[in-house]
């Protein structure tokens, strides 16, 4: 009766026996639960130091000391109940409509699943992000046929109907940083300097020099940036921590490394055009086009969900062309709309749907050269 239940759970504990041992199938040691598997470990270093950055914001914000286990103990217990919320609503989904259906269940939401509570505020309520989770797993992902069929990142469709459909739980400067005490850690008053505003929501509201500070209101260095001592989404703040995920990923070969170095280069781009032109007129322009790719959500979805084997570009000139209008759209996005400073959301959605289009252009002009080779060579 519960044949796809006990085939998810065999299939993921146990390498599965009922295999080809013979003829034309080309045999690897991987499966796509392994590469789910993979993903998930690449994103354990940001996952943990989101954890404890969590618990570092807490306790600066209340003025008082605390030790790295106080920290990361409060972090964890943060968002621990995000992430158990997101697997058990959207894995709930998949294991009923694959029971539904009698098929097997699909593995794609082990990633989705952590991605999800990975880049949402730590603020943000279980019961918000369970009718995300829900919908992102209906709406963006089982409708299209599962696993390998769906148009947009999973996680990204969910954070996208968060902001749309609750702004006030994913913007504004209250939803960043965790202020109340959990099972009585870091309890305490709030210090007269607190402000909960992200880097890139000081740098969009802000007049004249852009300075971008702590919560605090201490100015922050490049190396703070770098290393994720800030506000922001519980992922997403760790350059050093992503890297050392995105090194794990292309060591393995499970990402592409076209799309994510040109997310770089075309941020890296669009920022030199807006230093150039626009930085008079604009506070976001001003900011220097390396901090552009350091802050925000740039570098986790430059890695992370750019790179999505499913909804990303898979000729490889595509990939190319795929990941560099990734990275121009976002930061065109942050400088010309102050009422959305992030970008990098709704420049990989945007891309998602023009993937195909870009593969089949490249896949077309492919054709049309042989063929004007074909009738060269017919010629002489």
């Amino acid at each position: 009766m519960f044949r796809s239940v006990f085939d998810g759970f065999e299939t993921f504990l146990f390498v599965p026996n009922e295999t080809s041992k013979s003829g034309t199938h080309i045999h690897d040691s991987i499966d796509s639960k392994r590469i789910m598997s993979v993903v998930i470990i690449a994103l354990v270093p940001a996952l943990l130091f989101g954890m404890y950055n969590i618990g570092y914001q807490h306790f600066l914000a209340i003025g008082t000391q605390a030790g790295f286990w106080e920290m990361f103990v409060f972090g964890l217990l943060a968002v621990l109940p995000k992430i158990l919320v997101s697997y058990i609503v959207g894995l709930g989904i998949e294991f009923i409509i694959a029971q539904w259906k009698g098929e097997e269940i699909h593995e794609g939401f082990l990633v989705s699943g952590i991605l999800i509570s990975m880049v949402v505020p730590v603020d943000c309520p279980l019961w918000i992000l369970a009718v995300a989770t829900a919908f992102s797993v209906i709406f963006a992902k089982e409708v299209f046929g599962g696993t390998g069929m769906n148009v947009f990142n999973i996680a990204l469709v969910a954070r996208a109907f968060l902001f749309f459909a609750y702004p006030t739980q994913m913007s504004g400067d209250t939803v960043w940083v965790k202020t109340d005490s959990i099972l009585g850690i870091g309890s305490g008053q709030l210090v007269d300097t607190y402000t909960g505003a992200t880097a890139l929501g000081q740098a969009a509201t802000a007049s004249g020099d852009v300075v971008i500070t702590n919560i605090l209101g201490q100015p922050l260095s490049i190396c703070d940036m770098v290393t994720g001592l800030m506000s922001g989404s519980i992922g997403e703040t760790s350059v050093i921590a992503i890297l050392l995920g995105a090194a794990l990923l292309l060591i393995t070969g499970i990402a592409s490394w076209k799309i994510m170095c040109s997310v770089f280069v075309g941020g890296a781009f669009m920022g030199l055009i807006f230093n150039t032109f626009g930085s008079e007129t604009n506070t976001m322009a001003q900011l220097p086009w390396f901090v552009h790719l350091i802050l925000g959500g740039f570098c986790f979805g430059a890695v992370f969900m750019a790179t999505d084997p499913v909804t990303a570009a898979r000729t490889e000139t595509g990939k190319y062309i795929y990941g560099f209008l990734i990275g121009v759209t976002a930061i065109v996005i942050r400088v010309l709309n102050p009422g959305y400073p992030e970008g990098m959301m709704l420049a990989i959605l945007l891309m998602n749907i023009f993937a195909p289009l870009i593969d089949y252009y490249v896949v077309q002009s492919n054709i049309d050269r042989r063929m004007k080779r074909v009738k060269t060579t017919s010629n002489l």
